[in-house]
C-alpha cells in the first residue's frame, strides 16, 4: 500500500543493489533523506529499498504463488540477516545498518507479514485488523527510521514512530481509495462502511453517495494521529527528526486538502510546493499554506 514508484519486482530483483532499487523513490523522501549524514543515509536507503522491493512484488502483475514465494524468499533472507550471513546486497546492507544502529530485525518481519496480509486480500477490515496492518506496513518502517535517525528515545520515540505512521498511511488510504477499488483492494474499515451505507465491496466504493462522509470520518482519525505525533517532536531533536519532518509536512497538507473536499482525490502538487509543506513542517508552524 506504500507509493514506491513505478518499478516492478520480480523474481530476480533480489540481486538489485540498493542505489538501482531507490533511483526512482518520491521527491519528499529525497529531499528528507539528504538531510541525513551519508553512513545514515546508507542505512535509511536499505530499509527503504528493501519495502519497495516486497511491496513492488505484492502488488505486481505475477501470479499468487510467485508472490508468495518471494515474501518467503525474503523471510530466509532476513533469517540470513539475523545469523550474520546475508546472501543479497540489500540484506547486506541492512546487516550493516542493524550492526550499525541497532536495528530490532522483528520490525523487518512485521514489514512482510504486513505484505502477507495484502495478499491475503485485505477488504473492509474490522478496525483491530486495520490497526494491524498499518502498525505493520507503516509502523514498522517508523520505528526502524527513528534508530537510524539517531533520534530513538525510548517510549517517546515509539509512540511519535508509530503515530506519523498511522497518520500517513490512514492518509494515503484516503487518498487512493478508488485506485485501490480498481486493484480489488477496500481499506476503509468495515464499520464505518456500513455506518456510511457503502456495500463492503471494492467495486461499489467509487462513486458511492456516502464516500465523502466516509472520507471525512477517516480523515479525522488521521487528523488525531498527525496531533498525536505533533504532542511528540518536542521530546526529541528537531535535528535529529528533520527527515520525518519533511514528510510529515506534505502529507499534513494532503490531509487537509481531503478534508477540505472528501468528494474526490486531491490533485498531485508539483514537487516545489511539497518541498515547502516539509519546510514549514520542519520549522514548526505546519504546512505552508
Amino acid at each position: 500500500m506504500t507509493a514506491t514508484g513505478p518499478m516492478r519486482a520480480t523474481g530476480d530483483t533480489m540481486q538489485l543493489r540498493v542505489p538501482e532499487i531507490v533511483s526512482g523513490s518520491g521527491s519528499s523522501f529525497k529531499a528528507g533523506m539528504r538531510l541525513l549524514p551519508a553512513p545514515r543515509r546508507r542505512a535509511i536507503l536499505a530499509i527503504y529499498a528493501f519495502c519497495r522491493l516486497v511491496d513492488d512484488m505484492v502488488d505486481g502483475p505475477a501470479p499468487l504463488a510467485e508472490k508468495r514465494a518471494y515474501l518467503d524468499a525474503w523471510a530466509t533472507e532476513l533469517a540470513r540477516v539475523r545469523a550474520g550471513c546475508p546472501d543479497t546486497p540489500v540484506g547486506r546492507e541492512i546487516a550493516r545498518a542493524s550492526r550499525a544502529y541497532g536495528l530490532p530485525h522483528e520490525e523487518f518481519e512485521l514489514v512482510l507479514d504486513g505484505m502477507r496480509m495484502d495478499l491475503d486480500g485485505v477488504i473492509a477490515p474490522d478496525e483491530a485488523r486495520l490497526d494491524a496492518y498499518i502498525r505493520r506496513v507503516a509502523g514498522a518502517v517508523g520505528i526502524l527510521s527513528m534508530h537510524v535517525f539517531g533520534a530513538w528515545r525510548g517510549e517517546a520515540s515509539r509512540r511519535f514512530a508509530l503515530s506519523l505512521a498511522e497518520a500517513l498511511q490512514l492518509t494515503n488510504i484516503l487518498r487512493d481509495v478508488e485506485e485501490d477499488a480498481d486493484l480489488g483492494r477496500l481499506y476503509l474499515p468495515a464499520g464505518l462502511l456500513a455506518e456510511t451505507g457503502i456495500p463492503a465491496h471494492p467495486a461499489a466504493v467509487p462513486g458511492a453517495p456516502g464516500l465523502p462522509q466516509a472520507r471525512r470520518r477517516l480523515a479525522a482519525r488521521a487528523r488525531a494521529a498527525f496531533a498525536d505525533a505533533a504532542r511528540e517532536i518536542g521530546a526529541h531533536s528537531r535535528l535529529r527528526i528533520a527527515p520525518a519532518l519533511l514528510m510529515m509536512g506534505p502529507y499534513e497538507r494532503l490531509l487537509r486538502e481531503i478534508e477540505a473536499n472528501p468528494s474526490r482525490p486531491p490533485r498531485p502538487r508539483p514537487r516545489w510546493r511539497k518541498l515547502l509543506d516539509g519546510l514549514a513542517c520542519l520549522a514548526g508552524g505546519g504546512a505552508a499554506r
